[in-house]
């Protein structure tokens, strides 16, 4: 059914690929006043990524998506205002562990990184630093590259694993493949392997938080691109896919709109205001 005024209180936005655009990725003008619009006619935005809050809060500032915010594949609700962490979820040290090293059984030069402490810790074998479009987060991170037993030793939000030279969908393969318990892998399009605790999704976050915002799936619209995105899709009340969705991604959506580059959260909350 597609979403109107009268049946629409929730719109959860990915953010690669989807409501971000351009080079360097930025949230355009016309999405800047399509957010401010929906939230003028009471319509909740809340920006649900596999990015991690610091991250997300770089883009959002100054819109109505500098609020509450699910970040982490769902793994943490923060305020990308503050700073604030408001829940989060946290994969074990022991899961993550085992999943590694069943990775390195396949993949021997595979490195990993964990995020702590609502993503605001990272801990990793490599020279990891999050993409942020040139520009400083609001609240910087942490960030050491340490031995391996200290990157896997404390629980984290969501560990990320890449292997140089393998592309991505191979590992994502391997990993479910695995099925190690206590882990929830995923893909969002970046070249790692994202991994939270298990039953942890897009979708299990967004339906906490809109439960305690009296909200029903029914009356949610969520839009997406990726992997990460097709729990969310199924579970709200419409899931949208953006044209430049994976294939995972557009059978999971109810519709199918224009590509992110075509402003596709603008158009959107355009045509849900509309109708």
């Amino acid at each position: 059914m597609k979403p109107t005024r009268e049946t629409v209180r929730l719109i959860a936005t990915d953010m690669d690929a989807t409501l971000l655009s351009g080079e360097p990725r930025s949230i355009s003008v016309r999405t800047r006043t399509a957010l401010d619009a929906a939230a003028a006619a009471g319509i909740r935005v809340l920006a649900v990524s596999g990015r991690q809050p610091y991250s997300q809060a770089t883009f959002v500032q100054g819109t109505p998506l500098a609020d509450l915010g699910i970040g982490s594949n769902g793994a943490v609700v923060a305020n990308l205002g503050t700073g604030e962490t408001l829940a989060e979820e946290v994969l074990e040290p022991d899961a993550q562990t085992a999943l590694t090293y069943a990775l390195r059984d396949i993949f021997p030069d595979v490195k990993v990184a964990t995020f702590r402490n609502g993503g605001n810790t990272v801990r990793a074998q490599f020279g990891y630093l999050e993409a942020i479009a040139g520009r400083q987060a609001p609240w910087p991170p942490d960030q050491q590259v340490v031995a391996l037993d200290e990157v896997l030793g404390v629980g984290a939000v969501k560990l990320v694993a890449k292997v140089p030279g393998v592309p991505v969908d191979q590992v994502y393969a391997a990993a479910v493949a695995l099925a190690v318990p206590g882990c929830q892998p995923t893909i969002s399009g970046a070249s790692w392997l994202e991994v939270s605790r298990a039953g942890v999704t897009k979708a299990s976050t967004l339906a906490k938080v809109a439960a305690g915002l009296g909200i029903d799936a029914a009356e949610v619209v969520a839009i997406g691109d990726n992997v990460n995105d097709v729990e969310m899709l199924r579970w709200a009340g419409c899931g949208v896919a953006v044209a430049n969705a994976t294939p995972e991604a557009l059978a999971a959506a109810d519709l199918v709109t224009v590509s992110n580059e075509q402003d596709a959260v603008a158009r959107l909350i355009e045509d849900v205001l509309s109708s």
